[in-house]
Protein backbone atom coordinates (compact mmCIF):
# COMPACT_ATOMS: atom_id res chain seq x y z
CA UNK A 1 0.00 0.00 0.00
CA UNK A 2 1.47 3.62 -0.86
CA UNK A 3 0.42 6.25 0.96
CA UNK A 4 0.87 10.28 -0.13
CA UNK A 5 -0.47 13.38 2.28
CA UNK A 6 -0.82 16.87 1.06
CA UNK A 7 -1.46 20.09 3.29
CA UNK A 8 -4.58 22.19 2.58
CA UNK A 9 -4.45 25.80 3.75
CA UNK A 10 -7.99 27.60 4.62
CA UNK A 11 -6.85 30.82 5.96
CA UNK A 12 -4.29 31.30 8.76
CA UNK A 13 -4.94 27.24 9.92
CA UNK A 14 -3.64 24.44 7.58
CA UNK A 15 -5.41 20.37 7.74
CA UNK A 16 -2.72 17.86 6.69
CA UNK A 17 -4.61 14.86 5.07
CA UNK A 18 -3.83 11.32 4.40
CA UNK A 19 -4.40 9.36 1.54
CA UNK A 20 -3.81 5.34 0.89
CA UNK A 21 -3.92 3.60 -2.03
CA UNK A 22 -3.40 0.30 -2.53
CA UNK A 23 -1.14 -1.32 -5.09
CA UNK A 24 -1.76 -4.31 -6.89
CA UNK A 25 0.94 -6.95 -6.17
CA UNK A 26 1.75 -9.81 -8.58
CA UNK A 27 2.80 -12.92 -7.73
CA UNK A 28 3.79 -16.76 -9.49
CA UNK A 29 1.12 -19.30 -9.40
CA UNK A 30 3.16 -21.63 -7.51
CA UNK A 31 2.60 -25.58 -8.66
CA UNK A 32 2.44 -28.36 -6.42
CA UNK A 33 5.44 -30.17 -5.02
CA UNK A 34 5.87 -33.48 -6.80
CA UNK A 35 9.34 -33.78 -5.92
CA UNK A 36 12.59 -34.30 -7.71
CA UNK A 37 11.93 -36.91 -9.80
CA UNK A 38 12.23 -36.14 -13.71
CA UNK A 39 11.87 -38.32 -16.53
CA UNK A 40 13.70 -37.87 -19.93
CA UNK A 41 10.88 -38.81 -23.18
CA UNK A 42 10.00 -38.58 -26.28
CA UNK A 43 6.23 -37.75 -27.40
CA UNK A 44 7.06 -37.95 -31.28
CA UNK A 45 8.70 -41.21 -33.16
CA UNK A 46 8.05 -43.06 -36.36
CA UNK A 47 8.17 -46.75 -37.41
CA UNK A 48 8.18 -49.11 -40.48
CA UNK A 49 3.89 -49.11 -39.32
CA UNK A 50 4.25 -45.64 -41.36
CA UNK A 51 7.36 -44.10 -42.79
CA UNK A 52 10.10 -44.74 -40.78
CA UNK A 53 13.35 -47.16 -41.09
CA UNK A 54 13.23 -49.29 -38.54
CA UNK A 55 10.73 -51.67 -36.85
CA UNK A 56 8.71 -50.67 -33.64
CA UNK A 57 11.22 -52.95 -31.53
CA UNK A 58 14.19 -51.79 -32.95
CA UNK A 59 13.00 -48.13 -32.20
CA UNK A 60 11.59 -48.70 -28.81
CA UNK A 61 15.24 -50.55 -27.82
CA UNK A 62 17.33 -47.73 -29.37
CA UNK A 63 15.63 -44.38 -26.86
CA UNK A 64 16.04 -47.06 -23.71
CA UNK A 65 19.66 -47.58 -24.84
CA UNK A 66 20.44 -44.03 -25.11
CA UNK A 67 18.66 -43.25 -21.64
CA UNK A 68 15.40 -42.17 -22.38
CA UNK A 69 12.81 -43.24 -19.27
CA UNK A 70 9.73 -43.34 -21.72
CA UNK A 71 8.94 -43.06 -25.61
CA UNK A 72 5.47 -42.54 -27.74
CA UNK A 73 5.52 -44.37 -30.82
CA UNK A 74 3.25 -41.81 -33.08
CA UNK A 75 3.33 -43.59 -36.60
CA UNK A 76 0.49 -41.95 -39.38
CA UNK A 77 -2.55 -43.23 -38.51
CA UNK A 78 -1.53 -46.26 -36.96
CA UNK A 79 -2.00 -47.50 -33.36
CA UNK A 80 1.25 -49.57 -31.91
CA UNK A 81 -0.25 -51.74 -29.10
CA UNK A 82 2.64 -51.21 -26.36
CA UNK A 83 1.73 -54.67 -25.19
CA UNK A 84 3.35 -56.36 -28.39
CA UNK A 85 7.04 -54.86 -26.90
CA UNK A 86 6.42 -55.53 -23.38
CA UNK A 87 9.31 -57.57 -22.88
CA UNK A 88 11.24 -53.78 -23.35
CA UNK A 89 9.40 -52.39 -20.60
CA UNK A 90 10.43 -52.18 -16.98
CA UNK A 91 11.11 -50.33 -13.76
CA UNK A 92 13.15 -47.76 -16.17
CA UNK A 93 11.63 -47.81 -19.49
CA UNK A 94 7.72 -47.14 -20.05
CA UNK A 95 6.40 -47.56 -23.54
CA UNK A 96 2.86 -44.90 -24.12
CA UNK A 97 0.54 -45.81 -26.72
CA UNK A 98 0.05 -42.72 -29.11
CA UNK A 99 -0.49 -42.42 -33.06
CA UNK A 100 -0.06 -39.26 -35.47
CA UNK A 101 -3.47 -38.59 -36.61
CA UNK A 102 -2.76 -37.56 -39.72
CA UNK A 103 -5.38 -35.16 -42.12
CA UNK A 104 -5.37 -32.67 -44.42
CA UNK A 105 -7.16 -29.48 -45.52
CA UNK A 106 -7.00 -28.02 -49.15
CA UNK A 107 -3.22 -27.49 -49.16
CA UNK A 108 -2.73 -27.93 -45.43
CA UNK A 109 -1.11 -30.76 -43.42
CA UNK A 110 -2.91 -31.25 -39.93
CA UNK A 111 -0.76 -33.53 -37.76
CA UNK A 112 -2.22 -33.89 -34.27
CA UNK A 113 -0.58 -36.35 -31.83
CA UNK A 114 -2.72 -38.81 -29.47
CA UNK A 115 -0.68 -39.48 -26.30
CA UNK A 116 -1.80 -42.14 -23.73
CA UNK A 117 -4.92 -43.49 -26.29
CA UNK A 118 -6.69 -47.25 -25.93
CA UNK A 119 -6.61 -47.35 -30.08
CA UNK A 120 -6.51 -46.24 -33.40
CA UNK A 121 -8.30 -42.84 -33.96
CA UNK A 122 -9.48 -42.41 -37.42
CA UNK A 123 -8.56 -39.23 -39.04
CA UNK A 124 -11.21 -36.85 -39.84
CA UNK A 125 -12.04 -33.66 -42.19
CA UNK A 126 -14.42 -31.01 -41.33
CA UNK A 127 -15.82 -27.91 -43.65
CA UNK A 128 -13.00 -25.75 -42.40
CA UNK A 129 -9.05 -25.59 -41.61
CA UNK A 130 -9.69 -24.77 -37.90
CA UNK A 131 -12.98 -27.21 -37.92
CA UNK A 132 -10.21 -30.06 -39.07
CA UNK A 133 -8.07 -29.40 -36.51
CA UNK A 134 -10.64 -29.13 -33.89
CA UNK A 135 -11.98 -32.55 -34.66
CA UNK A 136 -8.85 -34.25 -34.76
CA UNK A 137 -8.01 -32.83 -31.10
CA UNK A 138 -11.81 -33.49 -30.08
CA UNK A 139 -11.28 -37.29 -31.35
CA UNK A 140 -8.28 -37.34 -29.23
CA UNK A 141 -9.87 -35.94 -26.20
CA UNK A 142 -13.42 -38.07 -26.55
CA UNK A 143 -10.93 -41.22 -25.69
CA UNK A 144 -9.72 -39.50 -22.63
CA UNK A 145 -6.11 -39.33 -24.64
CA UNK A 146 -4.06 -36.31 -24.26
CA UNK A 147 -3.62 -33.87 -28.05
CA UNK A 148 -0.32 -32.11 -28.79
CA UNK A 149 -0.28 -29.99 -31.91
CA UNK A 150 2.50 -30.97 -34.23
CA UNK A 151 4.59 -28.58 -36.16
CA UNK A 152 2.17 -25.72 -37.78
CA UNK A 153 4.74 -24.32 -40.29
CA UNK A 154 5.56 -27.51 -41.96
CA UNK A 155 4.25 -27.08 -45.24
CA UNK A 156 3.21 -23.39 -44.12
CA UNK A 157 0.15 -24.60 -43.19
CA UNK A 158 -1.37 -23.25 -40.18
CA UNK A 159 -0.28 -20.68 -37.68
CA UNK A 160 -1.98 -17.90 -35.09
CA UNK A 161 -5.23 -17.43 -36.64
CA UNK A 162 -5.69 -20.91 -36.33
CA UNK A 163 -4.42 -22.20 -33.23
CA UNK A 164 -5.71 -18.98 -31.42
CA UNK A 165 -9.47 -20.65 -32.39
CA UNK A 166 -8.76 -24.37 -31.26
CA UNK A 167 -10.06 -25.43 -27.84
CA UNK A 168 -8.83 -28.33 -25.78
CA UNK A 169 -5.83 -28.45 -26.39
CA UNK A 170 -2.58 -27.50 -24.09
CA UNK A 171 0.13 -29.08 -26.02
CA UNK A 172 2.19 -27.37 -29.08
CA UNK A 173 5.37 -28.26 -30.58
CA UNK A 174 7.50 -25.66 -30.53
CA UNK A 175 10.75 -26.98 -31.58
CA UNK A 176 10.94 -30.37 -34.00
CA UNK A 177 13.74 -32.32 -35.36
CA UNK A 178 12.64 -32.80 -38.59
CA UNK A 179 14.83 -30.72 -41.34
CA UNK A 180 11.53 -29.22 -43.05
CA UNK A 181 9.35 -28.11 -40.41
CA UNK A 182 10.13 -24.05 -40.38
CA UNK A 183 11.13 -24.15 -36.37
CA UNK A 184 12.73 -20.58 -36.98
CA UNK A 185 9.29 -19.53 -39.75
CA UNK A 186 10.61 -17.33 -42.50
CA UNK A 187 9.08 -14.86 -45.08
CA UNK A 188 7.38 -12.88 -43.00
CA UNK A 189 5.68 -15.94 -40.91
CA UNK A 190 6.84 -16.52 -37.26
CA UNK A 191 8.94 -19.23 -36.16
CA UNK A 192 7.37 -21.71 -33.82
CA UNK A 193 8.56 -19.93 -30.20
CA UNK A 194 7.25 -16.43 -31.71
CA UNK A 195 3.62 -18.10 -32.21
CA UNK A 196 3.80 -19.60 -28.72
CA UNK A 197 4.77 -16.09 -27.27
CA UNK A 198 1.48 -14.89 -29.37
CA UNK A 199 -1.00 -17.29 -27.75
CA UNK A 200 0.34 -17.13 -24.34
CA UNK A 201 -0.11 -13.07 -24.66
CA UNK A 202 -3.59 -13.44 -25.71
CA UNK A 203 -4.21 -15.37 -22.67
CA UNK A 204 -4.24 -19.13 -24.07
CA UNK A 205 -2.67 -21.44 -21.31
CA UNK A 206 -0.07 -23.70 -23.49
CA UNK A 207 2.90 -25.08 -23.22
CA UNK A 208 5.78 -26.23 -25.21
CA UNK A 209 6.88 -29.44 -26.58
CA UNK A 210 10.40 -30.57 -28.16
CA UNK A 211 10.36 -33.80 -30.15
CA UNK A 212 12.82 -35.39 -32.46
CA UNK A 213 9.91 -36.99 -34.60
CA UNK A 214 12.66 -39.13 -35.74
CA UNK A 215 12.27 -41.76 -39.13
CA UNK A 216 15.52 -42.57 -39.93
CA UNK A 217 17.50 -45.04 -37.26
CA UNK A 218 19.48 -46.44 -39.93
CA UNK A 219 22.90 -45.60 -41.66
CA UNK A 220 24.09 -41.67 -41.99
CA UNK A 221 22.96 -39.51 -38.78
CA UNK A 222 23.20 -36.09 -40.45
CA UNK A 223 21.60 -32.76 -40.61
CA UNK A 224 19.56 -33.59 -43.45
CA UNK A 225 17.95 -36.25 -42.40
CA UNK A 226 15.63 -37.16 -39.71
CA UNK A 227 17.39 -38.71 -37.24
CA UNK A 228 16.63 -39.65 -33.12
CA UNK A 229 17.82 -37.77 -30.25
CA UNK A 230 17.41 -34.19 -31.07
CA UNK A 231 14.90 -32.70 -29.43
CA UNK A 232 12.88 -34.41 -26.03
CA UNK A 233 10.89 -33.78 -22.90
CA UNK A 234 11.90 -34.17 -19.40
CA UNK A 235 8.62 -34.54 -16.93
CA UNK A 236 9.02 -33.82 -13.26
CA UNK A 237 6.02 -36.56 -12.00
CA UNK A 238 5.84 -38.74 -8.89
CA UNK A 239 6.03 -42.17 -11.08
CA UNK A 240 7.20 -43.51 -14.38
CA UNK A 241 3.14 -44.05 -14.70
CA UNK A 242 1.63 -42.79 -18.07
CA UNK A 243 -1.37 -41.20 -16.17
CA UNK A 244 0.93 -39.47 -13.89
CA UNK A 245 3.19 -38.33 -16.90
CA UNK A 246 0.13 -37.15 -19.11
CA UNK A 247 -0.96 -35.14 -15.62
CA UNK A 248 2.58 -33.31 -15.59
CA UNK A 249 2.57 -32.61 -19.21
CA UNK A 250 -0.86 -31.12 -19.13
CA UNK A 251 0.11 -29.01 -15.75
CA UNK A 252 3.21 -27.61 -17.67
CA UNK A 253 5.70 -29.39 -15.08
CA UNK A 254 8.26 -30.18 -17.66
CA UNK A 255 10.69 -28.85 -19.75
CA UNK A 256 11.55 -28.82 -23.55
CA UNK A 257 14.82 -29.74 -24.69
CA UNK A 258 17.77 -29.85 -27.34
CA UNK A 259 20.47 -31.21 -25.53
CA UNK A 260 20.45 -28.92 -22.39
CA UNK A 261 19.77 -30.94 -19.03
CA UNK A 262 17.86 -29.19 -16.19
CA UNK A 263 19.03 -30.55 -12.32
CA UNK A 264 15.63 -29.21 -11.16
CA UNK A 265 13.16 -25.68 -11.25
CA UNK A 266 12.43 -23.81 -8.29
CA UNK A 267 9.04 -21.91 -8.18
CA UNK A 268 7.98 -19.36 -5.46
CA UNK A 269 5.75 -16.44 -5.11
CA UNK A 270 8.58 -14.19 -6.43
CA UNK A 271 11.24 -16.14 -7.92
CA UNK A 272 12.24 -18.70 -10.32
CA UNK A 273 15.44 -20.73 -9.97
CA UNK A 274 16.75 -22.85 -12.89
CA UNK A 275 19.21 -25.47 -12.01
CA UNK A 276 21.52 -26.23 -14.92
CA UNK A 277 23.08 -29.55 -14.87
CA UNK A 278 26.99 -28.86 -16.17
CA UNK A 279 28.71 -30.69 -18.91
CA UNK A 280 32.44 -30.10 -19.62
CA UNK A 281 33.26 -26.82 -20.06
CA UNK A 282 30.36 -25.74 -21.71
CA UNK A 283 28.89 -22.20 -20.42
CA UNK A 284 24.99 -21.06 -20.41
CA UNK A 285 23.59 -17.95 -20.70
CA UNK A 286 19.62 -17.63 -19.65
CA UNK A 287 16.84 -15.17 -21.24
CA UNK A 288 13.59 -14.95 -19.09
CA UNK A 289 10.92 -13.69 -21.11
CA UNK A 290 7.65 -12.31 -20.44
CA UNK A 291 4.58 -11.34 -22.41
CA UNK A 292 4.91 -10.44 -26.07
CA UNK A 293 8.17 -12.19 -25.65
CA UNK A 294 9.76 -9.00 -24.33
CA UNK A 295 12.99 -10.54 -22.49
CA UNK A 296 12.88 -9.41 -19.11
CA UNK A 297 16.45 -10.22 -17.70
CA UNK A 298 19.31 -12.29 -18.66
CA UNK A 299 22.12 -13.80 -16.88
CA UNK A 300 25.05 -16.22 -16.87
CA UNK A 301 24.51 -17.61 -13.42
CA UNK A 302 23.71 -20.91 -12.77
CA UNK A 303 21.19 -21.42 -10.94
CA UNK A 304 19.83 -18.50 -13.61
CA UNK A 305 17.36 -16.76 -11.25
CA UNK A 306 13.83 -14.39 -11.75
CA UNK A 307 12.22 -12.03 -8.96
CA UNK A 308 9.20 -11.00 -9.76
CA UNK A 309 8.99 -7.68 -7.46
CA UNK A 310 5.65 -7.91 -7.72
CA UNK A 311 5.60 -6.87 -11.25
CA UNK A 312 2.59 -7.90 -13.82
CA UNK A 313 4.45 -9.51 -16.06
CA UNK A 314 1.64 -11.72 -17.51
CA UNK A 315 3.83 -14.80 -17.74
CA UNK A 316 7.84 -15.88 -17.58
CA UNK A 317 9.40 -18.83 -19.37
CA UNK A 318 12.82 -19.14 -20.04
CA UNK A 319 15.20 -20.24 -22.40
CA UNK A 320 18.66 -21.41 -21.27
CA UNK A 321 21.40 -22.06 -24.70
CA UNK A 322 25.08 -23.49 -23.66
CA UNK A 323 28.00 -22.52 -26.26
CA UNK A 324 27.51 -25.65 -28.09
CA UNK A 325 24.00 -23.88 -29.41
CA UNK A 326 21.59 -26.68 -27.51
CA UNK A 327 19.03 -25.19 -25.92
CA UNK A 328 16.39 -25.55 -23.42
CA UNK A 329 13.06 -23.79 -22.93
CA UNK A 330 10.80 -24.24 -19.65
CA UNK A 331 7.35 -23.76 -19.34
CA UNK A 332 5.47 -20.67 -18.61
CA UNK A 333 4.88 -19.87 -14.59
CA UNK A 334 1.67 -17.55 -14.90
CA UNK A 335 1.24 -14.12 -12.71
CA UNK A 336 -1.83 -14.12 -10.45
CA UNK A 337 -2.36 -10.91 -8.68
CA UNK A 338 -2.30 -11.17 -4.92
Amino acid sequence: MRCFSRKLAFGLASLALTACVEQAVYEFEVPEDLGDRWFKGNTHAHTTASDGDSSPEYVAQWYKDHGYDFLVLTDHNVFTDPAALGHLVDSTFLLIPGEEVTTSFEDASIHVNGLNIPGLIEARRAETLVATIQTNVDAIRDVEGVPHINHPNFRWSFGVEELRQIERDKLLEIWNGHPTVHNEGGGGVPGLEEIWDILLTEGKVLYGIAVDDAHHFQGEFAPHRVNPGRGWVAVNARSLDALELMASLEAGRFYASTGVALLGIVITADRIEIHITDVGDFRFSTVFSGASGVILAETDGNPATFHLRGRDVGYIRAKVTDSGGRVAWTQPVFVTRR
